[in-house]
């Protein structure tokens, strides 16, 4: 018997078919499904209706547009922070995760699998929010490669940061009953702070200030830097898109979030140690 017959798959080999597994067993179930693209699609029709004046020193935009293309961010968190965390908080006390542990897939490949599906239920839920920006609230979308390649990087980074921190989230709710309060607290309270659900130019510096130490402010503003004009810029707290400071934040929550990961995730549910 040679030494090849014995090699097992590679980490990422394991995790990629573990995120077919994942997204095939998300989208069976539909309410899940329904629920989680449905909720930020609502958010931003009622946001968008309440808010539909002209964007003040840019006759080319409305508030609803800005909002429009902010809203993506909570789009990106909520199938990426929430929904992953309340996921893994059920396979951890389904015991799901200790029959995983078994098998030979690792640590690495369950959050591989959990990244793909993150980012197939992520491009989803975008689309559809786009799709709805576009026809009701007249969003244009870019026509020019470099916004497109900046809405890549962005989003890549944004549903990396997002499932990694979900992930080390999961573990501070001891039930699938405790999970929906400790994962959507941090979020909805972000999405206030960090100018997603309100106007960034109303904020108090203090709020922004701290709002500025957490991924979400950075991801609606570069969100809004590839589907506003470049004059709206101005309204942002900088008074430009600070593309480069987005990515060096979004990499450091990228990074901090991998180290939270590996120290906190666990295979079993620590009440049945």
């Amino acid at each position: 018997m040679t030494t090849d017959t014995l090699r097992l798959p590679s980490t990422l080999r394991i995790g990629l078919a573990r995120g077919a597994a994942e997204v095939r067993a998300y989208f069976r179930e539909r309410d899940a499904v329904v629920f989680t693209f449905a909720l930020p699609t609502v958010i931003l029709i009622l946001l968008g209706s309440i808010f539909n004046e002209p964007l003040d020193g840019v006759p080319d935009a409305t508030v609803s547009q800005v909002f429009a293309a902010g809203m993506i961010a909570y789009g990106v968190l909520s199938t990426a922070f929430i929904s992953i965390g309340m996921g893994i908080v059920a396979d951890r006390e389904d015991g799901t995760l200790k029959r995983l542990r078994g098998t030979p897939a690792t640590a690495g490949a369950y959050l591989i699998g959990k990244i793909v599906l993150v980012a197939v239920t992520t491009l989803a839920s975008v689309a559809i929010m786009l799709a709805v920006a576009v026809l009701l609230f007249d969003l244009e979308l870019p026509s020019d490669t470099g916004r497109w390649v900046t809405f890549t990087w962005l989003m890549a980074l944004s549903v990396v940061a997002c499932t990694l921190l979900g992930i080390a989230a999961s573990t501070l709710a001891r039930s699938t009953r405790s999970a929906p309060a400790v994962m959507n607290l941090p979020v909805l309270a972000l999405q206030f702070t960090s100018g997603i659900f309100v106007h960034i130019s109303t904020l108090p510096d203090g709020m922004l200030a701290v709002s500025s130490l957490f991924p979400v402010k950075w991801m609606g503003q570069g969100f809004r830097s590839v589907f506003l004009p470049d004059e709206a810029g101005l309204q942002e707290v900088a008074g430009s898109w600070e593309h480069g400071r987005i990515a060096l934040v979004l990499i450091a929550w990228c990074l901090i979030g991998l180290v939270l990961c590996l120290v906190t995730f666990r295979w079993t549910d620590r009440r049945t140690r």
